[in-house]
């Protein structure tokens, strides 16, 4: 059984994306990456095999294939746990304030051309952060590949840090034909 769930927009902010918004600009451990908002006016729909709700704990448990949709942008991972604030709210009221949200059991993140992999992802709503981890973190943006063990973003600032994996350095693949023309 699928649970559909349309949930206020800052549910599972827009920021689960935005690492996709990586492109050229990681050519760098840590660069600026120009454009990133999070997307608040738009709809999100959330899809999972079960939905356990605890209120008494404050956290939303989606389990199964849980697939994320918010405009041309989606997520899939096995599970997603979403931990809120305020007494005596509850996620089925829609006007919960999210805290931190996780994902586990392999996290994919798609837009056009754009996508991310990685094992595991943290998402802080308080400091805007959104960190995806992982054995082998990768991005891709049509031929360009960037591969580490950590991607931490800053959503407030738009500044991004890919990490190495232990013993290793960050890789890259730049495609000279995917610059722009001018």
């Amino acid at each position: 059984m699928t649970l559909r769930r349309f949930l206020t927009p800052m549910t599972v902010p827009a920021a689960l994306a935005a690492c996709l918004m990586a492109g050229s600009a990681l050519a760098q451990s840590s660069t600026r990456m120009e454009g990133m908002a999070l997307s608040n006016d738009k709809p999100i729909q959330i899809e999972s095999d079960q939905l356990e709700i605890q209120d008494t704990e404050k956290k939303a448990y989606f389990t199964g294939n849980v697939r994320v949709v918010q405009g041309a942008t989606t997520m899939r991972a096995g599970k997603m746990t979403v931990v809120y604030l305020g007494e005596g709210s509850s996620v089925t009221s829609g006007n919960t304030q999210i805290d931190k949200i996780f994902l586990n059991d392999t996290v994919h993140l798609t837009s056009g051309q754009q996508n991310a992999t990685a094992d595991q992802g943290e998402f802080v709503m308080a400091s805007q952060t959104f960190v995806l981890t992982g054995k082998q973190v990768v991005l891709s943006d049509g031929p360009n590949v960037f591969r580490g063990c950590k991607l931490t973003v800053l959503m407030k600032t738009g500044e991004a840090k890919l990490t190495p994996c232990s013993g290793t350095r960050v890789q890259i693949l730049l495609d000279p034909k995917s610059k722009p023309q001018q």
